[in-house]
């Protein structure tokens, strides 16, 4: 196929880094900055919990050479995750988890399938990219994997964050 006989593309869904109209009004205005969004992946039954980037867009190590279906059953016997969307802001005494969201997911690998509701996943990103902490609803030993993870990670950015995280990842 030549270059003229292959079809225009069209510019869709762009993730950019840093401000999209830094510098000029026109191309990018209206693109998302997930500059300071990371995708947290709690593995239950390891108890740990890692930074997984490949998740920004549904490619992790964890969710690689599988199937998703919003059916559980098709996932059946698989191991459970959740995928935590971690946000940080600056304040004036420094950084702080602002946002942080949790989404569940099940993956079987023998079955090469997986249960996971990607408009979920997506609307979670969006509410931790907007500051709202969804912890509450987790299971007691993924709270703590969590907790720990974050606290690990900065202990100074955990004793500023809102005080909803901190009660919400309390068991």
């Amino acid at each position: 196929m030549t270059n003229e006989e292959k079809p225009k593309q069209k510019i869709g869904f762009t993730i950019i880094k840093n401000d999209p109209t830094d510098g000029h009004k026109g191309f990018g205005i209206g693109s998302l900055s997930l500059e300071n969004i990371s995708p947290v992946i709690v593995d239950i039954e390891e108890g740990v919990a890692r930074v997984e980037i490949g998740a920004m867009h549904a490619r992790s190590d964890t969710e690689r050479g599988v199937k998703f279906t919003t059916n559980r059953e098709d996932s059946e016997g698989g191991k459970r995750y959740w995928l935590v969307w971690v946000t940080i802001d600056h304040r004036q005494e420094g950084p702080y988890y602002a946002g942080v969201t949790a989404c569940e997911m099940v993956v079987n690998r023998e079955k090469r399938r997986g249960y996971k509701i990607l408009a979920d996943h997506v609307n979670r990103m969006d509410k931790s990219m907007k500051r709202h902490i969804m912890v509450d609803f987790m299971d007691n030993p993924s709270k703590d994997i969590l907790r720990d993870f974050l606290q690990s990670h900065n202990q100074e950015m955990w004793d500023r964050s809102e005080a909803k995280l901190q009660e919400d990842l309390t068991v």
